[in-house]
């Protein structure tokens, strides 16, 4: 198996360099050039399995170039109990027969970010390694919130590597910022700028695309690369915890051998629903993939018009690591829908030019057997938050989970499909406490967001995570801010005197 770009096929590298990279040199975004296929006696042998043991197996279909000993020392050292606060690492909880939650929050910064930056940290200093390369590799992240505080834990303080972190200044909720700000260790940086969360990420992609500015850091002994999903070593960790639900599924008598689920996934650059989309074609038995979006609802218009238009108001809402006009990867599955690089290429230029393109109809109809797209507004997200609560014994969701709650609702009084559904949980509600507890109706008056931690602990089962509650006392680290014209500036001043 070798890897190559979305928009041609000049590239046919191993994994390890493509980790490396993170993108393409045309721009593009890497893919498999084969997508592995699996059987039942495969998915059997993954349900005696622990979690360690399913991503090793998984994931050594992708890296052919690591060996199983190099992959299992990665897996290992990511998912610890150090690290994550259940042995089960990715928790399948059952609400209701055919309607579960997939938690994916349990790491160390509570959000189902942990799931991939635990490993990927692993992954590229294994593949630096392989490759004997020379230079450090310096890590360019844009956040609307998880991914940064995520990627600054999993890359604090590893060797030959260095972090740096660019989120909009008004995009993130005040814990999501706090956590990214006191972010401690000698390799990392992290820098507030003017604008949206589209705009950190075509600031970033612009960088990688600037090919004097990385000539002229290569020379001084660095390489750029990026710890977003568009990184396939950030996207293939993700398709271990679809293989891993089910398996729970068949396990507890949930489900049969072989019977499909559907999965619901709150979504925004659309790495997460992506995974998924993998799980499927290399024969997990999933019937759909529910794209959940907030009032940025630029997908649901895709998957149900086939125009992508990002020209729209943008709304900041309660679930901001969805608020996003640019999906990324969506790149990557329209590739493996019409196996067509260059019409990939003129697509993704109309994007960058126009702010839009539109997909010919027989891609669309593919879509459309696989996909099922619904947006939920804020309203709507706070009455699911509260339903649950109601409804489940008081089990808490936070906004982004109860989007895809939401959008698993209407799906199945929309269409009758009552097939088991299983909704991605990816942030602890302990990080959105506000909105949680407004949800809830509860009085936080001028509360600020340590006693909003305390008030929702009287009405939430699990406990504050500690990585939070430490937040409290601990000293602010990073208070710069950039425009987002600036950034490749900041860039080269912080490795000029870091």
């Amino acid at each position: 198996m070798k890897y190559t770009s979305t928009r041609s096929k000049n590239d046919h590298i191993d994994a390890a360099q493509a980790i490396i990279k993170g993108i393409a040199a045309d721009g593009g975004l890497f893919v498999p050039d084969e997508i592995p296929q699996i059987d039942n006696a495969f998915l059997m042998e993954l349900l005696s399995s622990s979690y360690q043991e399913r991503a090793s197996k998984i994931l050594s279909l992708y890296l052919p170039d690591y060996t199983d000993a190099e992959i299992s020392h990665c897996v290992q050292a990511a998912y610890t109990n150090k690290k994550f606060d259940t042995p089960a690492i990715a928790p399948l909880t059952k609400l209701a027969d055919g309607k579960y939650i997939l938690e994916l929050w349990h790491g160390p910064t509570s959000a189902f970010k942990d799931m991939a930056l635990q490993l990927l940290p692993q992954l590229m200093s294994t593949a630096l390694q392989k490759t004997k390369q020379k230079n450090d590799v310096v890590i360019l992240v844009a956040t609307s919130g998880d991914t940064g505080k995520a990627a600054l834990e999993g890359f604090c303080d590893v060797p030959k590597i260095k972090i740096i972190v660019f989120y909009p200044q008004h995009g993130v909720s005040h814990m999501q910022r706090r956590q990214m700000i006191t972010q401690k260790g000698n390799n990392v940086a992290v820098i507030a700028i003017e604008g949206n969360f589209d705009d950190a990420q075509t600031g970033v992609k612009n960088i990688f695309n600037n090919k004097p500015l990385n000539k002229e850091l290569h020379d001084e002994g660095y390489e750029l690369s990026s710890a977003n999903s568009i990184n396939w070593g950030r996207l293939l960790p993700q398709i271990v915890y679809y293989f891993s639900a089910y398996c729970e599924l068949v396990k507890d008598g949930s489900i049969k051998l072989a019977e499909k689920v559907n999965y619901s996934v709150p979504t925004g650059n659309f790495g997460d629903i992506l995974a998924g989309y993998y799980a499927k074609r290399m024969g997990l038995p999933i019937n759909k993939l529910v794209c959940a979006s907030n009032s940025n609802n630029v997908l649901t218009d895709f998957f149900t018009t086939g125009k992508y238009d990002r020209n729209r108001e943008f709304f900041k809402t309660i679930s901001p690591s969805m608020d996003i006009l640019i999906s990324s990867n969506l790149e990557r599955l329209l590739y493996h829908i019409t196996g067509d690089a260059a019409k990939i290429k003129t697509w993704m230029d109309e994007l960058n030019e126009k702010g839009s393109y539109t997909a010919d109809k027989q891609c669309i109809a593919q879509l459309q057997e696989i996909f099922a797209a619904g947006w939920v507004d804020e309203k709507q997200t706070l009455t699911a938050i509260k339903d649950v609560y109601d409804a489940y014994d008081g089990y808490t969701i936070d906004p982004h989970t109860a989007v895809a709650w939401q959008a698993a609702q209407n799906y199945q009084q929309r269409t009758g499909d009552m097939t088991p559904m299983v909704v991605l949980s990816t942030a602890s509600p302990y990080k959105f406490n506000d909105s949680v507890l407004t949800a809830l109706h509860a009085d936080t008056g001028n509360a600020d967001d340590f006693a909003l931690l305390d008030m929702l602990q009287t009405y939430n089962k699990s406990s504050v995570p500690a990585g939070l509650a430490s937040l409290k006392t601990a000293a602010i680290l990073h208070k710069k801010t950039c425009t987002k014209e600036n950034m490749a500036a900041e860039i080269k001043d912080y490795l000029k005197h870091c």
